[in-house]
């Protein structure tokens, strides 16, 4: 038929995951592919475009370091909070290694037993829409995500770095794809999921490329888009950006719901109480530690609930929001974290985050081939070296502990062939 010569010219035969070229990756990266090059009939014949886009998350960032180099003789950046952000990264990926997106999961299962019509996967009108209803979506539940003290608490590992650069993209919450996931379901009414997942990957790729502070404005496209200005105000901490610019591709949802804020002074970075840490385990976990202190330490059912389910500031005989005036004042001499630590231990780390960076990107290529076994003992001992090497750039004193500890659990799994590396010829250089 007419409509499968098309399907064949534009998604490939259905049946596997169509290959992209480096220059419709690259596109993809900033919402440039058009309807005709990224509609597809079923969801197995969507490319995977986040993970191919890893090498251009790489070269953009190595671009960063060269422009910021030579705008401000200066790097975007801190060796320390650059291997948290990738930690982090890493860390919400992983439980994708042991199940399929709950995101595509929960949109299927609507789509098949609860859809009200079918709009046609093959037209350019559904493309578009579809492009405004995840990003509104993704605006809805972001906007939630700040206004509510237990989403929040997922949400602010992406707001904890003090640094802002293409690094911060990377760094990300492992639970708030677990409450993301609902707000997309209004769509699986009418919208083919093979639509919908080539767009839930586009609004996040745009993102990535966002997070820096070596482009300045945009002109005119300040209007419609989320540029790197715009995003620089929803990461601050000072008063005037603070609950500001959802969007994720679209600044048009601020502008109609009154929560815009253009870039004015020099925006200082992170959460108004800053964590201080660099362990990832810790940053994914401390602030709920907090909500269920304070959830046990407040008098009253309706304030222990209101604890959950208002906003951070909120404390009782505030606004569900809490008080603007108990902001801390920004004096513009905030100094970030950064405990003093040896170079060699910097270099270390480095050398060692960059080994466990091949062992996942080796457990991902492989991951279908091995035993549930094999795939939990890697990822156990990939969140033991996160851990580990936030120990070391804090200099805890106890981190050498759990280093020993770590490189011995290392040669015992790679000894036995429990973690295997990409690179057959780096295994005598693993195990020194």
């Amino acid at each position: 038929s007419a409509a499968q010569r098309r399907g064949r010219a534009m998604g490939g035969e259905a049946g596997g995951p169509r290959d992209t070229a480096p220059g419709q990756q690259l596109r993809a990266l900033f919402y440039a592919l058009p309807p005709g090059e990224s509609s597809f009939r079923t969801v197995e014949e969507v490319p995977d475009y986040v993970e191919k886009s890893i090498p251009f998350f790489i070269t953009f960032i190595g671009l960063e370091f060269a422009v910021s180099w030579i705008q401000k003789r200066k790097l975007p950046g801190r060796i320390n909070d650059g291997i948290s952000s990738l930690s982090l990264g890493v860390l919400s990926r992983l439980p994708d290694v042991l199940f399929r997106s709950v995101e595509l999961i929960s949109y299927i299962y609507v789509w098949n037993n609860y859809r009200l019509f079918e709009l046609p996967w093959d037209s350019a009108w559904t493309w578009y829409l579809t492009l405004l209803g995840v990003d509104f979506a993704y605006y809805c539940f972001h906007r939630i995500s700040h206004e509510v003290n237990i989403l929040w608490a997922a949400h602010q590992v992406h707001h904890s770095s003090e640094d802002y650069n293409l690094f911060t993209a990377l760094r990300q919450s492992v639970l708030q794809k677990y409450t993301s996931w609902m707000f997309n379901l209004p769509m699986a009414l009418f919208i083919p999921p093979s639509v919908f997942a080539v767009h839930l990957q586009f609004n996040l790729l745009y993102q990535f490329w966002i997070h820096t502070e070596v482009i300045s404005k945009l002109g005119p496209l300040e209007w419609i888009l989320n540029t790197p200005s715009h995003h620089r105000v929803h990461h601050g901490r000072n008063p005037y950006c603070i609950d500001k610019n959802y969007g994720g591709t679209l600044i048009i949802w601020d502008r109609i719901f009154g929560t815009f804020e253009a870039e004015d002074e020099k925006v200082v970075y992170g959460l108004t109480h800053p964590v201080n840490s660099f362990d990832p385990i810790m940053l994914q976990l401390r602030p709920l530690t907090h909500i269920w202190n304070t959830f046990w330490a407040t008098p009253g059912l309706c304030n222990k609930l209101s604890v959950i389910f208002k906003g951070p500031g909120w404390g009782p005989g505030k606004p569900r929001l809490g008080l603007p005036e108990e902001i801390p004042v920004i004096t513009g001499k905030e100094v970030p974290f950064n405990p003093r630590v040896p170079v060699y231990l910097n270099c270390y780390v480095v050398v060692h985050f960059a080994v466990i960076l091949d062992l996942y990107t080796e457990l991902l290529a492989s991951v279908t081939m091995l035993s549930q076994g094999t795939v939990l003992l890697r990822i156990g001992f990939v969140i033991l070296s996160l851990a580990s090497f936030g120990l070391l750039m804090e200099n805890k004193s106890k981190a050498g502990i759990l280093e020993i500890i770590r490189c011995l659990v290392f040669i015992g799994v790679y000894k036995l062939g429990y973690v295997r590396s990409q690179f057959s010829f780096l295994g005598y250089a693993y195990e020194v």
